[in-house]
């Protein structure tokens, strides 16, 4: 993003331009080699990119009329198809990585007999990233967005100043989050107070085999508002800036136990059998891990349970600042 461009931005679709070029940009420009498969983290920063156009376009859809080819469903369709080939780099450069040398002889032939058809998976999954990215739905997504930015079309509401309607955007997606369910695993209730219950490792277990699903959400959600949020920290002071640093923080400690989850069925379902029974040692590994996230993640949980955090946060979304004063406002939020 250019600070030129910047200094004069001043309406929402001017923010919105800008924002959908970046990410347009950082997409585009790793597609070559993503077909070329030569590396990995190509294809992580065109997924981030994709991810965070999907982002801006929900963000601002109430301004904005983009074209369909590059609304976010659009989007969606084609960060799916990268996803899946980035979740099984990652998947197997973990197992390689972090369990391959820790497991005893008994266990490496059918380590590497996994291994052996998760890569052939993950050829599969590259043939349709590449059919994808030489599809007719790829291809309209990039010259229709393209278009819009060269021409952007928009209704009323994106003429007016940024800062006038960033507590409009903002606030429904916060409040989307502070509602969802997944807040409420592992906690008690009691006279209208919240408090942690100290789950066991077995109780953790047992969590994540019956609501496993409804936390692998909230990482979602908290990692879509995260996206919008660290568009506007330019209009904000410290204390918001703090609050994406713990939305990413919250997002990567979800990740962890979600991907110990991912792991132990993705190697349960190539093996043909519960994981337990072919992989003792590396599956009891995965749970101790999940474990340990899960402990990492009381704190933030607790954190983001308390009414005065939440509310110190909704107050910070409806007073934006100018941004010559950003450096000098807001402060450190409380953490009492």
């Amino acid at each position: 993003m250019k600070s030129d461009s910047n200094q004069s931005a001043n309406t929402v679709v001017d923010w919105a331009k800008i924002a959908l070029e970046k990410h347009f940009q950082t997409t585009i420009q790793y597609e070559e080699d993503v077909l070329s498969d030569r590396d990995p983290e190509a294809l992580h920063q065109m997924r981030v990119g994709m991810r965070r156009l999907r982002s801006v376009a929900k963000g601002f859809a109430p301004a904005l009329d983009l074209p369909k080819a590059a609304r976010q469903s659009q989007i969606g369709q084609i960060s799916r198809s990268l996803g899946s080939l980035r979740d099984l780099d990652v998947l197997l450069e973990t197992l390689e990585t972090d369990y391959q040398d820790t497991l005893p002889d008994g266990e490496q032939e059918e380590f590497k007999r996994a291994l052996t058809l998760l890569k052939f998976e993950r050829n599969q999954a590259f043939d349709a990233v590449r059919e994808t990215l030489n599809s007719e739905i790829y291809l309209s997504f990039k010259n229709s967005l393209a278009d819009w930015l060269n021409s952007p079309r928009f209704g009323q509401m994106a003429l007016l100043p940024i800062q006038h309607i960033l507590p409009d955007l903002l606030l429904p997606a916060v409040s989307e989050l502070f509602l969802h369910p997944g807040w409420l695993l592992g906690i008690k209730t009691k006279k209208g107070k919240v408090k942690s219950d100290n789950l066991t490792e077995t109780e953790v277990q047992e969590l994540f085999a019956h609501q496993g699903e409804t936390l692998h959400d909230l990482r979602k959600q908290v990692k879509r508002v995260r996206y919008q949020m660290s568009l506007f920290t330019k209009f904000y002071g410290e204390a918001y800036s703090e609050y994406v640093e713990d939305l990413k923080e919250i997002q990567e400690v979800l990740g962890k136990m979600q991907d110990s989850v991912v792991l132990a069925e993705t190697l349960s379902r190539v093996l043909g059998s519960a994981l337990p029974e072919t992989l003792p040692t590396l599956a009891e590994k995965l749970l101790e891990n999940r474990y340990l996230s899960w402990l990492e993640w009381q704190p933030l949980h607790q954190q983001y349970l308390k009414p005065q955090i939440r509310d110190h946060l909704r107050l910070e979304l409806l007073y934006p600042i100018p941004s010559s004063k950003s450096k000098k406002a807001g402060g450190k939020k409380k953490k009492s």
